[in-house]
């Protein structure tokens, strides 16, 4: 997963997540930060920045293709900050976020068995 879609995958979980009832305040407020920082970083860059944003809120799969490319062309995954924070609201929504770009021999699920030779 690279930076841009972290932070579309954490806006979206965000997003369902603050529909509940049940959602803690932590989690509210973890993802109206990252809302906010990624609002911010959209409003100096294209015009339609911000209400393609506030868009996905409501439709997070119609929009999800259109803002990904915004938050590319932002920059969004350079900043550190904003990556963190994306980060740390999909792992308190128990969400497993796997860095595996440099990994060899991944296994993914429960008993499995795995033989790697690497030469």
């Amino acid at each position: 997963m690279n930076g841009v879609e972290l932070v579309v995958a954490a806006l979206a979980a965000g997003t369902t997540a603050g529909l509940t009832d049940t959602t803690s305040s932590a989690i509210r407020d973890a993802y109206a930060g990252l809302r906010e920082s990624v609002r911010r970083r959209l409003a100096t860059g294209a015009e339609d920045g911000v209400r393609i944003l506030e868009a996905s809120e409501a439709s997070p799969d119609i929009w999800r293709d259109r803002l990904s490319e915004l938050l590319s062309v932002s920059g969004v995954d350079q900043d550190e900050g904003i990556l963190a924070a994306a980060h740390s609201l999909l792992h308190d929504l128990g969400a497993n976020v796997v860095d595996a770009r440099e990994a060899k021999g991944i296994q993914v699920g429960n008993h499995n068995t795995q033989t790697n030779t690497f030469n």
